[in-house]
């Protein structure tokens, strides 16, 4: 099983940055893919970014003010967030997909890091 732990969420002021970092603790055969998904009260989870077999997705509100990153020693992806809006608030959670021994595929979730931007 995959064990997903993320942190750097906080309070920031608008135009402020933030840095969101994920670890994957995990014996496991191969990690495919990594990424970020956020949800908003009363809004439906959506991509922010994933990075996996060499390419990278953003989701279309981004606008080049994030950038996602990884450590594939660590198994640790990472978000910059910058040029921060209060439409950016809500809870951030990291993504992992991964192949285990028996080549059978998984998606685990972290339990979610808060991000507030004030206006």
């Amino acid at each position: 099983q995959v064990q997903v732990v993320e942190s750097g969420g906080g309070l920031v002021q608008a135009g402020g940055s933030l840095r969101l970092s994920c670890e994957a603790s995990t014996n496991t055969f191969r990690v495919n893919t990594m990424g970020w998904y956020r949800q908003a009260p009363g809004k439906q989870r959506e991509l922010v970014a994933v990075l996996g077999g060499g390419s990278i997705k953003y989701g279309d509100f981004v606008q080049g003010r994030f950038t996602i990153s990884s450590d594939s020693a660590k198994s640790a992806v990472y978000l910059q967030m910058n040029s921060l809006k209060p439409e950016d608030t809500a809870v951030y959670y990291c993504y992992v997909q991964s192949t285990d021994w028996g080549r059978r595929e998984h998606d685990d979730w972290g339990q979610g890091t808060q991000v507030t931007v004030s206006s």
